[in-house]
């Protein structure tokens, strides 16, 4: 190999780690929006196909919403604890609308959704349930999605300083987290 070669095959290797690794060498555990794999997303909270279905359904029997309104409206009244991703909430307007449940509209450049006659039926049909972010609000109460919000918040801030933070930031947050993790030990001792 020459070493011209030899020097590009190094910096694309090098240019691989630090893409994955980040500068400080910590492993990137998110996915898009910073959101923690596993966790997901910031609120800790995933939803069944069927609860987006069923929210999106109810959101649209008070108004015509385009996704990212429901998307917000779904954090909101959720009190932060839900907030399904585009990729739930888009796939499912598409479905709904391909059963003739919703029909979308363009206005101002995006796709406004409403309830069809079907529509208003099916949400009819589930008025006397909670509506699913109301549930998901009381799950997020519990124990293990407060501990699962707590720690996807932390791991997304360790994740910004691995990624962007100085040496100095780096070396401070090795102290807090040592620190953090001698304290968690020390709990689960307690038992």
């Amino acid at each position: 190999m020459h070493d011209s070669q030899h020097s590009d095959a190094f910096c694309d290797r090098s240019a691989r780690h630090h893409a994955e690794f980040g500068p400080h060498g910590f492993k990137a555990q998110f996915g898009m929006g910073g959101h923690m794999h596993g966790f997901g997303g910031p609120g800790g909270m995933r939803a069944r196909r069927g609860d987006v279905r069923s929210a999106i359904l109810r959101l649209l029997s008070e108004k015509p919403m385009h996704g990212y309104q429901i998307i917000q409206e779904l954090s909101a009244r959720s009190g932060g604890a839900w907030s399904p991703s585009a990729g739930s909430v888009y796939p499912t307007l598409q479905l709904l609308a391909d059963e003739g449940l919703v029909s979308a509209q363009e206005t101002a450049g995006k796709k406004v959704f409403s309830l069809t006659e079907a529509g208003v039926t099916a949400v009819a049909e589930t008025a006397d349930e909670p509506a699913p972010w109301e549930d998901a609000a009381q799950s997020s109460d519990s124990g293990v999605a407060g501990y699962r919000q707590a720690a996807g918040r932390l791991m997304q801030v360790v994740f910004q300083i691995g990624k962007t933070g100085t040496r100095a930031q780096a070396e401070a947050a090795i102290e807090v987290l040592n620190d953090a993790r001698k304290k968690l030990y020390t709990l689960l001792a307690e038992d």
